[in-house]
């Protein structure tokens, strides 16, 4: 018979990017007793990998847990960027509710919209937190409408509609649910957890059924599945059975070696967990996302989403440049391969397939951003390689019509450069569907185009709005193919010698365009050391020297003044780069170069293609 668990809740916070989540749980858990007074607590706990830390985002989605008078709040933390809406959505499997943050100045946002439809759809409960109401230009009273706004939008039940609304500042530490009373903590907040978010329901009788829905990667014990126990209980040494709701002949058997709830930040050892508790559990080789544990005489699988798949894709090749091997720790075929299939284990929406040569890698995700992520980690981590301009993936129709992924666009612009930006992306195929004035005079643009689109495109919007403007993204679907678009108009500078840049070579060099180096780097035949001002690739000598001469004239020996170097990002390397080139990545050095080095052969290549 079904029974409600009281003593736990399971809630997950959503979010757009950037509007708190991660500090809104730091306060949680410093209010709830998790740190002794006397801790130190880094900012942002709960991103633990340096890319989150350093970039201010959240990648994978973190399970805590925290006491709030006898109750036991299980607290998932989830990412906001596009790329990670798979984390999301499999996360919401566990939980019987959501915190919904909203920044108090930008109001709902395009990932906003994405997060909440998702909880929707699951039927789940919602407490709407309207964050950062410390904030100068806060707008909590506005910000409220357009989220009712949205629920409508979005066709949200009457219980839906009802959902309360807390106003926070979590970097304050403070929540009130009314916005003319001041409060000092967070208590309100977890009040309202414990009132509208439903415990759990199950049968504690009944079989085993733990579904997992995220995976976690340890070196000591391999990967561990993180599930929620919706039915019977889980106990230590237990036989159990795998199964799959899409691959319903799939049927192994497993024993559960070591069982773990979350407690603050930390997994304890348990011996046995009931309905409603959240359960990390080790010792299974092969469990992956989606797999249901049921008890050997009645294994049902509990349905479950599918994966989202990806849409984006490049190469990963070992790294043959004339600098191969000097700066890397981790060079070979065998270390990439073995690196990129282990990044299987936790990353669900990552596809890895091996190519016709040994050398490459064809290596497919969910954006740009989820691919950059793996190549910044594996370069931290010690290893060199090269990876190929980003292609997005396309697929027939059942008539073998041509179909390519296509994205929902929002961009958030200062009004006078409305124009360019609109300019811009027409010619990447971009339909305009709104446009609409906001706060601040600032308009927000809605744009239906193609991924392929967007890819190179990040560049030259920071560059046109002044680093003002705010693009979000948001996958829609494949459509039929919107035809050809004309990518860079400019060429690259090529290095035609080996050696060391030298003033007087760059010197005559930067004539030509925009250079990416500066004296005394490594350079080889067929690197890319700077931007062309005409279409074409031109090719420049940097390692020239000033022949000496017995005359002296007044002019040559005033010291020759070099415009700084452009200083490219992993990002903008990704996005510069075009198909006939490729980004060499070593822990110390990004160097952009041709895929084929030999000037000749380069040529004769050019030739055929034209042909």
């Amino acid at each position: 018979m079904e029974q409600t668990r009281e003593d736990v809740r399971n809630v997950a916070i959503i979010a757009h990017v950037d509007h708190g989540k991660t500090t809104l749980v730091d306060e949680l858990l410093k209010q709830s007793g998790v740190f002794r007074e006397n801790q130190e607590v880094a900012e942002r706990v709960m991103d633990s990998n340096a890319i989150e830390r350093e970039r201010g985002i959240t990648i994978l989605s973190k399970n805590t847990a925290v006491m709030y008078k006898g109750t036991k709040i299980n607290i998932i933390d989830t990412p906001g960027h596009a790329d990670f809406g798979g984390e999301v959505e499999r996360v919401l499997k566990m939980v019987n509710g959501v915190i919904l943050v909203v920044d108090a100045f930008e109001g709902p946002m395009p990932q906003t919209k994405f997060v909440l439809k998702k909880a929707l759809e699951l039927d789940l409960s919602v407490i709407v937190c309207i964050n950062k109401i410390d904030r100068p230009e806060a707008r909590p009273e506005e910000v409220e409408e357009e989220v009712l706004e949205l629920f409508m939008d979005l066709d949200a039940n009457d219980k839906q509609l009802d959902s309360p609304f807390v106003y926070a500042s979590a970097k304050n530490g403070s929540a009130t649910t009314n916005l003319t009373v001041k409060n000092k903590n967070m208590e309100p907040l977890f009040q309202t957890i414990i009132d509208h978010i439903p415990a759990p329901v199950g049968d504690p009788e009944a079989a085993t059924q733990v579904l997992i829905s995220t995976i976690d990667y340890n070196e000591y014990v391999g990967r561990i599945g993180v599930g929620k126990v919706d039915n019977g209980s889980v106990k230590v040494n237990q036989d159990v059975v795998i199964v799959n709701h899409h691959d319903p002949d799939t049927v192994r058997k497993v024993k559960i070696s070591k069982l773990y709830e979350f407690d603050g930040l930390n997994k304890v050892e348990v011996r046995e967990a009931g309905i409603g508790s959240i359960v990390a559990i080790s010792g299974i080789s092969d469990i992956s996302i989606g797999d249901t544990l049921c008890s050997p005489e009645d294994p049902r699988p509990i349905p479950f989403q599918k994966i989202s798949e990806p849409t984006i894709s490049m190469d990963f090749i070992v790294n043959d440049s004339p600098l191969a091997g000097q700066e890397g720790k981790y060079v070979t075929s065998r270390h990439i391969r073995d690196r990129l299939f282990r990044e299987l284990n936790t990353d669900v929406s990552l596809r890895v397939e091996e190519t016709d040569t040994t050398e490459a890698y064809k290596v497919s995700g969910r954006g740009e951003l989820h691919l950059s992520v793996l190549i910044e980690n594996m370069r931290r981590e010690g290893y060199e390689f090269a990876v190929s301009k980003a292609e997005v993936i396309y697929k027939h129709d059942e008539n073998g019509k041509l179909l390519e992924p296509m994205e929902e666009v929002f961009v958030d612009v200062p009004d006078e450069f409305t124009g360019v930006v609109i300019e811009k992306l027409s010619i990447r195929k971009a339909e305009l569907k709104g446009m609409n004035p906001i706060a601040g005079g600032y308009t927000r643009l809605e744009f239906y185009m193609p991924s392929r689109g967007l890819i190179g495109y990040r560049g030259d919007f920071l560059t046109d709005t002044k680093g003002n403007g705010i693009m979000n993204t948001q996958f829609e679907g494949y459509a039929p193919y919107k035809g050809d678009i004309s990518f860079r108009k400019q060429g690259s500078l090529i290095a035609f010698e080996a050696g060391e840049a030298i003033t007087y070579g760059l010197f005559n060099a930067q004539e030509r365009g925009t250079l990416f180096i500066g004296p005394g780097e490594k350079v080889y035949p067929g690197m890319v050391v700077g931007q062309s001002g005409k279409p074409e690739d031109i090719e420049v000598n940097v390692c020239k020297t000033k022949h000496l001469t017995n005359t002296r004239s007044s002019s040559a020996d005033e010291a020759l003044r070099l415009t700084p170097k452009k200083i490219m990002s992993l990002e903008q390397s990704l996005d510069f780069i075009d198909t006939d080139e490729l980004l060499e990545v070593t822990p110390s050095n990004l160097r952009i170069r041709k895929k084929i080095l030999d000037p000749t052969l380069r040529k004769r290549a050019n030739m055929a293609g034209r042909k």
